[in-house]
């Protein structure tokens, strides 16, 4: 990171920006082309969690090349000032990389879908098998993991 003063080195800070999160930014290459879709996740013990319909971009694109970039942020505020130069923003943000996987399993897709819903509500589901059968869960194993902050 080139500005080291905003850089966030403690894993547990980083953590609390994933966990504080309340959408992700999944970045894939389609053919050398970038994608980049706002999707809701759940996130543990370094995988990040995403469910999705069976088709579409999103799953050619990872079927083709499941290298990913995640991008995280939360207390975003529009600072302004007295000129263009002094107007920003402040913020925290987490950028993830790593290699997406398909969990084919439906006690894994189920462990997966509550580590979703977790990320959102405290709440206990159960999940009926035709609608597990259904869609498509992705994990991701992070593999390099950075914060930012800018106040």
């Amino acid at each position: 990171m080139r500005r080291k003063d905003k850089e966030i080195t403690d894993p547990d800070a980083i953590t609390s920006i994933i966990r504080k999160s309340t959408v992700c930014r999944l970045a894939m290459s389609d053919d050398g082309q970038p994608y980049v879709i706002p999707m809701s996740f759940g996130y543990k013990d370094g995988v990040v969690y995403f469910h999705s319909a069976s088709e579409g971009r999103k799953i050619d694109v990872l079927q083709k090349n499941p290298r990913v970039c995640i991008e995280f942020d939360t207390d975003c505020r529009l600072k302004t000032g007295d000129s263009p130069c002094n107007w920003g923003f402040s913020f925290q943000s987490a950028v993830a990389f790593g290699v997406a996987a398909f969990i084919e399993d439906a006690a894994e897709k189920r462990a997966a879908l509550d580590i979703i819903m977790r990320q959102y509500c405290s709440e206990t589901f159960t999940y009926p098998a035709s609608a597990v059968d259904k869609i498509v869960v992705i994990k991701v194993a992070i593999t390099e993991l950075t914060g930012k902050t800018a106040a």
